[in-house]
């Protein structure tokens, strides 16, 4: 009898990844479209500086994508710093209580949950390149 322990593993590696890159999608968006939305509603800038503020968030988002396709350790560097400088950013703004909570809720905790599935999808993908060996082959080489 086969175990399905690799097709398991497999699935969770696959599911990892997909949430992680959703993440980074629908995060993405959502900043992409507030940024462009907060200055063309409340700011006197038209629509072609609203443009260039939502290509900020774009591009990061673009760059954590591709970043992220095939080497997910470093994407979730970037992304653990990007959700560590959020609060920088807004010790330096003194944001209010309500501004900490929607930040916190929209930008801080995605980062870091996108973050923390693309490392657990890197330690599956190293458990199936360098397999771990069984006692016996250790004993022999340490004996």
């Amino acid at each position: 009898m086969q175990s399905s322990a690799p097709a398991e593993e497999t699935e969770l590696e696959y599911v990892e990844r997909f949430f992680a890159r959703a993440l980074v999608v629908v995060g993405g968006a959502f900043w992409v479209a507030a940024t462009f939305a907060g200055p063309a509603a409340f700011g006197n800038v038209g629509a072609t500086a609203a443009i260039e503020t939502a290509m900020w968030p774009l591009a990061a988002t673009i760059v954590t994508l591709v970043i992220g396709w095939s080497h997910e350790r470093l994407a979730a560097v970037l992304l653990f710093g990007a959700s560590t400088a959020v609060p920088v950013w807004g010790i330096l703004y003194a944001w209010e209580p309500g501004v900490w909570v929607l930040m916190a809720i929209v930008l801080i905790v995605p980062m870091s949950i996108a973050g923390v599935l693309f490392v657990l999808a890197a330690r599956a993908e190293t458990r199936r390149t360098f397999p771990a060996q069984p006692a016996t082959a250790r004993a022999k080489r340490a004996g």
